[in-house]
């Protein structure tokens, strides 16, 4: 693995519009990871990759998480992101390598911490997320995933696990050259507080969430 996450050179650097910039030891609670940080030259924003054991090069189970503020910091019940977050960092150390590529300039699926604020002060008075987005004149999702792409091919990476109930990265991975062995679901116990949210997921954006069908009860 240290041969495969040395120093990129500018080359690189411009052909794919991500940079290496540092890569440092990280010890967690689910285990010692290292940390790969990157420049997105495309987007400006800062980019980083949890990568745990020798990864190799095909089959790597692989999250790409976004950014959530409310979700991975604060412990946020609207949505499942914290416990997924979590969850993808267990399942990596399990498996013994995997890498979670943590995607700045994701928050509320592209549109900010502060219109995410806003559409969730929507989604209280009753629009569901797709709604209120729209009512505040942003996309539904302005998520884009080539960064994403950038980062596993300069990790070495050829074919990935995607942990993920989102079928729109599978698509966006295999658009930009990453082959998807397997889709690997990521399914959180759902709450009160976020059922709402997660059919909407479901039948709206088409996420595959076939748990929520034990949860028919809550309105």
């Amino acid at each position: 693995m240290t041969e495969k996450i040395g120093v990129l050179g500018t080359e690189t650097a411009q052909r794919t519009g991500v940079e290496r910039v540092v890569n440092a030891p990280l010890p967690t609670v689910y285990g010692k990871f290292q940390a790969i940080g990157y420049m997105d030259h495309d987007r400006g924003d800062e980019q980083v990759a949890l990568v745990y054991g020798d990864i190799g090069t095909e089959n790597v189970l692989t999250r790409l998480h976004s950014e959530c503020l409310t979700g991975d910091a604060f412990g946020s019940q609207h949505c499942e992101c914290g416990d997924q977050l979590a969850s993808a960092l267990r399942a990596v150390v399990t498996e013994g390598r995997g890498i979670v590529v943590y995607l700045r300039g994701h928050e509320g699926r592209g549109i900010g911490l502060l219109g995410k604020l806003q559409a969730m002060a929507l989604q209280a008075e009753g629009l569901d997320t797709v709604e209120a987005n729209v009512a505040l004149g942003f996309p539904v999702d302005a998520r884009d995933y080539k960064v994403a792409a950038d980062i596993l091919r300069d990790l070495g990476v050829d074919s990935v696990r995607l942990m993920s109930n989102n079928p729109r990265k599978r698509e966006a991975l295999v658009d930009n050259g990453i082959r998807v062995a397997e889709e690997v679901p990521l399914l959180i116990e759902p709450c009160e507080n976020n059922i709402t949210y997660l059919r909407t997921k479901r039948e709206r954006m088409d996420h595959r969430l076939p748990h929520l069908d034990a949860v028919a009860h809550w309105s």
